[in-house]
């Protein structure tokens, strides 16, 4: 642990600034000169884990190959560093009282008095610094959630207080502010980043590094004027200005010399070199890009894009490498039906069905997948959506025409898609559902094994409901494939139509298994299919 540096990511003001876009491009740059870096986000709200929170709520929820439900900003640490994260990597308030309580309830408090500090504080301490006593990091990113100055974030901007001390040179501190600008008076104001600087400080922290976040580029006099009121060097404030993709804002934070502030603060050598090589290649791809692919993604969340986050940055970065811009249209669900099926999708080069839970919105997938279906449209169908296709196929091709799955009809007499056999009996919710990686094999002469071109793969899962292959015989003989399954249990993993150009469905989750410098193959092979088209 002596040897890990500890840098923690703080934000004020506003929330939803981006600090877990600074978090993972500081770690993109720090990566770029060859240290090994982690990112771990802690979450002040009381839920054990998102899981069981309304994407309306708190967008996606992601999931880590060792199956822990974790917040959409580890898709972005994953998909700049392009390393998985785990279990360790994402702490709640609600998981941190939780390991607490049950420490008490066992006696390993020996009769004290259980506080907040230090009981609480020690427990969340605990949880920074696990993943640097690995001892396989230089830098242990850690990102606080919420805002500087709520209720819900005082315990962990306490035991970021109180490592400062215990580490001291080891960690420093990031703070994400907002400066806003006033049209009527045209200029921009530095008085709430003063404020919330002001509101760390009381709590015992002062900043090392501020990330001024604004619409454009600022004069150097306000960088100026924030060092001086903020007691930080003024090369230490580094602004982040909007730009048209996440993607280039470790460039924008590399031309400031981030990864060299940081390296001379922790008293390390900044004379490594910083490749970003494949990384602006990437960039170049996006920017040089003159034709599109037009995508349908179906959902009953259209109104809400980070609700698929990880879908649209896998179509995003597999549209990139194809050199196409991606032209990304979310259709709600709920309002697709016979009459403006045709409209919607009639143009689009590829659609894409949506995973999710429950009812709303179901019919509509159905209708858009019979249309893709019949009219040979390149179609993915992810979770859910593969279930979708399944139903769909047994109604309008096997002549089931009440057939459903058991979690939206569990009466229907044809259960083509079904409860998992170990999941009949529970009653919890949270983290009950099939999670994390598993393994895949694949037909070889399947659209899926031509994407992967190997035979085994594993992806990660997030749902309850199987294929039912009781019923396999009789999709195959009809036309649609199983061509992935779960080696160990007999599952179905994939689905295909031979016949069509691509019309494939997944009922894991390849999302989270794409990165900016190693798209996921699925993704690729669907733009490439939705291209051809």
């Amino acid at each position: 642990m002596a040897n890990t540096k500890y840098i923690f990511v703080t934000g004020g003001v506003v929330s939803s600034l981006g600090k877990g876009i600074v978090a993972a491009s500081l770690g993109k740059l720090l990566q770029a000169r060859g240290y090994k870096v982690t990112i771990q986000k802690l979450d002040p709200y009381i839920n054990i884990d998102p899981g069981t929170l309304n994407p309306y709520e708190h967008g996606e929820c992601y999931v880590t190959e060792d199956g822990r439900e974790t917040d959409l900003d580890l898709g972005h640490y994953e998909r700049f560093l392009n390393i998985p994260t785990s279990k360790a990597n994402n702490i709640t308030t609600g998981r941190i009282y939780q390991n607490v309580i049950n420490k008490e309830r066992k006696g390993d408090f020996l009769g004290k008095t259980v506080q907040i500090v230090p009981h609480i504080t020690d427990e969340i301490k605990r949880n920074i610094l696990f993943l640097g006593k690995t001892g396989r990091y230089d830098f242990v990113i850690t990102e606080i959630g919420g805002t500087v100055g709520d209720i819900e974030s005082l315990p962990f901007i306490e035991s970021v207080r109180q490592l400062r001390w215990e580490l001291g040179k080891h960690c420093l501190c990031v703070h994400l502010t907002y400066v806003p600008y006033i049209a009527a008076a045209k200029e921009v104001k530095t008085k709430p980043t003063q404020h919330s600087v002001k509101a760390l400080q009381e709590q015992g922290v002062q900043p090392n590094i501020l990330v001024l976040r604004t619409e454009k580029e600022l004069p150097k006099a306000i960088c100026h004027k924030v060092a001086l009121f903020c007691n930080v060097d003024e090369d230490a404030v580094i602004q982040s200005y909007d730009v048209p993709s996440i993607y280039e804002v470790p460039v924008v934070l590399a031309k400031q010399n981030m990864d060299t502030i940081v390296l001379q603060k922790l008293g390390m050598p900044t004379d490594t070199q910083l490749d970003l090589t494949r990384w602006k290649k990437f960039l170049d791809n996006m920017k040089t890009a003159t034709e599109s692919v037009k995508i349908g993604l179906v959902g009953k969340y259209a109104e809400l894009p980070d609700a698929y986050k990880s879908i649209c940055e896998s179509l995003l970065q597999a549209a990139t490498y194809h050199h196409r811009k991606l032209d990304l249209r979310l259709i709600h669900s709920e309002k697709l039906n016979e009459k403006n099926v045709a409209d919607l999708l009639s143009e689009m080069d590829g659609v894409i069905v949506a995973p999710g839970f429950g009812q709303r919105g179901i019919e509509g997938k159905f209708i858009a997948l019979q249309y893709s279906r019949e009219h040979d449209i390149p179609t993915f169908g992810i979770c859910l959506g593969m279930q979708c296709m399944v139903i769909e196929f047994a109604r309008n091709v096997l002549g089931y025409t009440d057939a459903n799955s058991t979690e939206m009809d569990n009466t229907t007499p044809h259960k083509v898609i079904d409860l998992m056999e170990e999941q009949k009996n529970l009653t919890v919710m949270g983290g009950s559902m099939r999670l994390g990686a598993y393994d895949c094999r694949l037909e070889k002469d399947s659209k899926a094994y031509q994407a992967y071109k190997r035979d085994l793969v594993q992806e990660r899962h997030r749902h309850r409901y199987e294929f039912n292959s009781e019923y396999k015989q009789q999709f195959e003989t009809n036309g649609m494939h199983c061509t992935g399954i779960n080696p160990e249990t007999g599952l179905t993993e994939v689905v295909e139509i031979p016949a069509l150009k691509w019309y494939l469905g997944t009922q894991f989750h390849p999302e989270y298994n794409s990165t900016v410098v190693n798209p996921n193959p699925l993704f690729m092979s669907f733009i490439e299919a939705a291209i051809n088209k």
